[in-house]
C-alpha cells in the first residue's frame, strides 16, 4: 500500500498528472474506505484545475476519516478555492480550535487565513505554533511575512534577521528584509551579501533572491550601475527557469479585443450610481496599492485586497473550455448578469459591511469588458504610470506569483504594448466608463487628485483619505512597506538612472507609438 501511495506522490511531484490519476483510481478501487487515496485524488484534481472535483474528493476523505485534521484542512482549502468563502471561513476557524496543540497544522491553518486576507488570525496561529515548538526558520519567516502585511515592519525586520542568523543561505529572507525600508550608506546589508557571494552560494537555495536584494540595496545608496548589474543577472536566471512565451499573452489580448466589439456591448445595461464594487486595475507597480489605501481610508469603503473572485465567477459561468482561445470565444454568448450576480455573492462573503468594496487585482484589466457588462454599479479605476518607470518597477520586483513577462526587458516591452492596445480598445468601446488615474499627478498633487478620485467613486470627501499611511488595515502586496509612509515623489522618473540599460526597451515602446 505504501509503495502505491509513494508512486502516486512521485508522479504528482514530477507533474505527471495522468499517470498519478490512473494509479490513484486503481488505489481507490482497491481501498475505497481509506482517506489517503481520496487525499491524493483531491491534489490531482487541484493540479488539473478541477476544484469541484477536489472538494468532492476532500468530502469523501472526511467521510473516511472524520477526525483527521489533514483531511479537514483539505476540505477547508477546497471549499475556499471553490469560492464558498463563508463556509470556508467557518471551517478554518473550527480547524484552528482543533489544531490548537498541533504546531504543524496551525501553520497550515495560518496559510489559509492569509489566503482569506485574515492576517491577524494568521499571526495568532503562527504565534501559538512558536509557543508550542519554539522558533524554526520557516515559522519565523512566515511570521515575518504576516507582520509585514499588518504593518509591523520593525518586528518583521527582527524576525528576518533571526531567520538569517539561523540559516544564512535563506536568500528569500535577505530580499524580504531589503524591501522593508530604504537602506542608507551607513546602514545596509551589502557587505554581508557580497561576502556570501564571494564564498559561493548554496545551489540548493535560490540565488535569484539574493540578487534582487543586492539590487534593491545598491539602488537605495545610489550605486545604480551595480544595482542594475545585480538585477539583470538575477532576472536572467529567473527567466531561464520559466516555460513562458509572451506571444501567448499577446495573442490572448488580441483575441479579447476581437470578440468584445460593438455587438458584444450592444445590450450593455445602463451604468448605475448605486454603491458597488470598485475595481482598481492596470499593470502591477503602477500605484494601485496607493490608490487602494487612499480610498479604503474612507469610512464607507473597505478593501478586499487582491482577490480572484471575478475571474472565478467568470470561469464558473463559462464552464469547461478546450483552450484560452475557446474560452474567449465563449464569452460572446455568456450570461454576464449571472457572472455579476455570482461575483456579488462571492464578495458578499468577504465584506465587513461598508457600502463600497475594493477589488484591487491588477490583471482585471483583461476583463474590463465583462466587468462593465456584468456589473452596472462597478467603478473601474485604471492606474497609469510613465511606461519606463512602470516597466522598470516591475523588472526590479521579484513577484511571488504571476507576471512571468517581468523578468526580461523584451518580454516586458512586448506585453506592455499589447496591454496598451487593449486599454485603448476598452476606452473606445466604453467611453466614460474607465477612470484613469496618473501616478505622477497623484504623488505631485496629492490633495487635488485624491479629491477627484474620491468624487469619481460617488463619495463625499473625508480628510482621512489624505492620511492613507495611517490606515491600519493589512496589505500583503509588493508595496506593503511603502504604503505605511506618507506620499513621496522619489519614484518619479527613476528610470532615468538606468537610461543606458533601458535604451532597448525605450526604443521598443517608441517604435510601437507609445508616448514616453
Amino acid at each position: 500500500m505504501h509503495h502505491s501511495l509513494n508512486q502516486i506522490n512521485q508522479h504528482l511531484k514530477q507533474g505527471q498528472v495522468e499517470q498519478a490519476e490512473a494509479l490513484c483510481s486503481a488505489f481507490i478501487s482497491r481501498h475505497p474506505t481509506l482517506p489517503q487515496g481520496w487525499l491524493l485524488s483531491g491534489r490531482i484534481c487541484q493540479a488539473k484545475g478541477d476544484l469541484a472535483g477536489m472538494l468532492s474528493a476532500a468530502q469523501k476523505a472526511v467521510a473516511a476519516a472524520p477526525t483527521s485534521l489533514t483531511v479537514q484542512h483539505m476540505e477547508a482549502e477546497a471549499t475556499l478555492l471553490c469560492g464558498q468563502l463563508a463556509a470556508a471561513t467557518k471551517k478554518i476557524y473550527a480547524l484552528e480550535k482543533k489544531a490548537w496543540d498541533d504546531a504543524r497544522m496551525l501553520q497550515h491553518t495560518a496559510q489559509l487565513f492569509s489566503d482569506l486576507e485574515h492576517h491577524t488570525d494568521a499571526l495568532r496561529c503562527y504565534q501559538r505554533a512558536r509557543h508550542l515548538i519554539g522558533d524554526n526558520p520557516e515559522l519565523l519567516y512566515n511570521t515575518a511575512a504576516t507582520a509585514t502585511a499588518l504593518g509591523d515592519l520593525a518586528g518583521a525586520e527582527d524576525l528576518y534577521n533571526r531567520v538569517i542568523a539561523h540559516t544564512p543561505d535563506d536568500y528569500a529572507a535577505y530580499y524580504n528584509r531589503a524591501t522593508l525600508k530604504k537602506q542608507t550608506a551607513k546602514n545596509n546589508h551589502i557587505a554581508e551579501m557580497e561576502a556570501l557571494r564571494a564564498r559561493g552560494l548554496n545551489p540548493v537555495s535560490d540565488p535569484v533572491q539574493l540578487g534582487y536584494a543586492l539590487a534593491k540595496e545598491y539602488e537605495d545608496i545610489k550605486a545604480y550601475d551595480k544595482s542594475f548589474a545585480a538585477l539583470r543577472e538575477a532576472a536572467d536566471t529567473r527567466r531561464k527557469r520559466l516555460s513562458y512565451s509572451v506571444a501567448d499573452d499577446i495573442r490572448t489580448m488580441a483575441d479579447i479585443a476581437a470578440v468584445m466589439t460593438d455587438d458584444f456591448f450592444a445590450d450593455i445595461p445602463a451604468v448605475s450610481e448605486a454603491p458597488g464594487p470598485i475595481f482598481i486595475l492596470g499593470q502591477p507597480r503602477s500605484g494601485s496599492t496607493l490608490v487602494d489605501r487612499i480610498l479604503s481610508s474612507h469610512s464607507d469603503v473597505e478593501s478586499l485586497g487582491e482577490i480572484n473572485d471575478f475571474v472565478h465567477a467568470f470561469m464558473r459561468i463559462a464552464g469547461p473550455a478546450r483552450s484560452k482561445a475557446d474560452l474567449i470565444q465563449k464569452t460572446a454568448k455568456l450570461d454576464c448578469a449571472a457572472i455579476g450576480a455570482l461575483y456579488q455573492e462571492m464578495i458578499g462573503q468577504r465584506r465587513q459591511g461598508a457600502q463600497f468594496v475594493i477589488d484591487k487585482t491588477p490583471a482585471n484589466f483583461l476583463y474590463i469588458g465583462l466587468i462593465a457588462k456584468a456589473l452596472p454599479t462597478a467603478r473601474i479605476i485604471h492606474l497609469r504610470r510613465h511606461p519606463l518607470d512602470n516597466c522598470y518597477a516591475m523588472y526590479k520586483t521579484l513577484f511571488q506569483m504571476g507576471y512571468p513577462y517581468s523578468y526580461a526587458l523584451d518580454d516586458l516591452g512586448a506585453y506592455y504594448i499589447a496591454y496598451h492596445r487593449l486599454m485603448a480598445h476598452w476606452r473606445a468601446q466604453l467611453p466614460g466608463r474607465i477612470h484613469d488615474v496618473d501616478y505622477e499627478a497623484l504623488v505631485t498633487d496629492q490633495k487635488t487628485q485624491s479629491k477627484r478620485l474620491v468624487a469619481g467613486c460617488g463619495l463625499d470627501w473625508q480628510d482621512a483619505c489624505l492620511n492613507f499611511h495611517e490606515n491600519k488595515s493589512a496589505s500583503a502586496t509588493a508595496s506593503a512597506a511603502q504604503v505605511r509612509h506618507p506620499m513621496y515623489t522619489s519614484s518619479v522618473e527613476k528610470w532615468r538612472h538606468y537610461e543606458t540599460q533601458l535604451a532597448p526597451l525605450k526604443a521598443q515602446l517608441t517604435a510601437a507609438g507609445i508616448d514616453l
